[in-house]
């Protein structure tokens, strides 16, 4: 009994979280690397497009809640999610087309790349602020829990009960639905094998008679898709604040950097890595350990390593061991 308590204390507060907090991760660090992988850039203003996207989707969403409409137990955020990939997809395209096809033109180095894309992060970040405010907002309704702790606690009789939020439920199933989506796109469509072929090489492609302005668009579009979804899962896992967005850079950059940038399996990968990393690192072991403790021992301490204010150093610091001896990442993608 007591291993079990001590399993559904890991299961709330460890595993679930991290796995949700991982597939939040996971598509940012896609769209991060689908950047990287095909224009050759590191975009700094991925965590404002995030931000951007998720506010479109909050005023749709609370438009919608003024009409009455809702999705019963479903945050009506769903409903909204199509309207913020379009308004935050016009958005990408029409910046790509007034500050990166420039720099395109010229062929520019990446470093000017990342300079302006650093200009473009201000600009989203002041724009969001100045319409939604720099406050929490907090858009999710319907149903809070697929189960409940005291539903758990009376459907098994253990002490510890598992909550299973609604938000971690559909991160989960979001996020699997959006990467088979991607990897069917890119494996299976003309357009897709083409977005491929002009990462592998670029003048080859050219010569193949790829069109290199179609595939930056669509690839600017699917950066819009993820980024957006990315951004309206987390905010309803936790809530929306415009510089939590900001934050959210280094972690999602350790993890395209840690799977490999340029390769989306190991996006995926990296995101899980530092998701479980962060959560693991800071959590307090003692009831866990009391529970498989003998006897009636008790640690003295948490049994934290960290507290949760260092979450984003863990990042940060496996960046760091990453970078210095593999640069290429776990799954030897692009070097940095």
């Amino acid at each position: 009994m007591d291993f079990l308590n001590a399993l559904v204390t890991l299961l709330n507060f460890v595993i679930i979280p991290a796995t949700a907090y991982g597939a939040q991760l996971a598509l940012g660090a896609l769209g991060v690397t689908l950047i990287y992988g095909i224009l050759r850039f590191s975009n700094f203003a991925h965590g404002d497009t995030m931000a951007f996207g998720t506010m479109v989707v909050i005023l749709c969403t609370w438009g919608l809640q003024a009409l009455g409409v809702s999705l019963g137990p479903l945050p009506t955020a769903l409903l909204a999610l199509p309207v913020g990939i379009a308004v935050t997809g016009l958005l990408v395209i029409a910046t790509d087309r007034t500050v990166y096809r420039f720099y395109r033109a010229q062929k520019a180095k990446p470093v000017i790349y990342v300079i302006a894309s650093l200009g473009v992060m201000f600009i989203m970040n002041g724009i969001v602020r100045f319409i939604i405010g720099v406050d929490d907002q907090r858009f999710a309704d319907g149903e809070r829990f697929i189960i409940s702790a005291r539903t758990f606690r009376e459907m098994t009789g253990l002490d510890e009960g598992l909550a299973f939020r609604t938000s971690q439920g559909l991160t989960i199933v979001v996020a699997v639905i959006a990467v088979a989506l991607l990897f069917w796109f890119l494996n299976r469509t003309r357009t897709g094998k083409s977005m491929r072929a002009f990462s592998d090489n670029e003048d080859l492609a050219l010569l193949s008679g790829i069109n290199p302005e179609r595939v930056v668009m669509i690839t600017w579009l699917i950066v819009a898709a993820l980024a957006t979804t990315a951004g309206v899962l987390y905010g309803l896992d936790k809530s929306f604040k415009p510089f939590t967005y900001f934050q959210l850079l280094l972690p999602i950059f350790a993890a395209a950097i840690v799977g490999g940038l340029g390769n989306p399996v190991g996006a995926i990968l990296g995101g899980f890595v530092i998701a479980f990393s962060e959560v693991g690192v800071t959590y307090a072991f003692r009831k866990v350990v009391t529970y498989l403790a003998p006897g009636e021992w008790e640690p003295e301490g948490l049994l934290q390593l960290l507290s949760t204010d260092y979450k984003f150093a863990v990042s940060f610091g496996i960046l760091l061991i990453v970078l210095l001896f593999r640069p290429t990442g776990i799954m030897k993608g692009k070097s940095v």
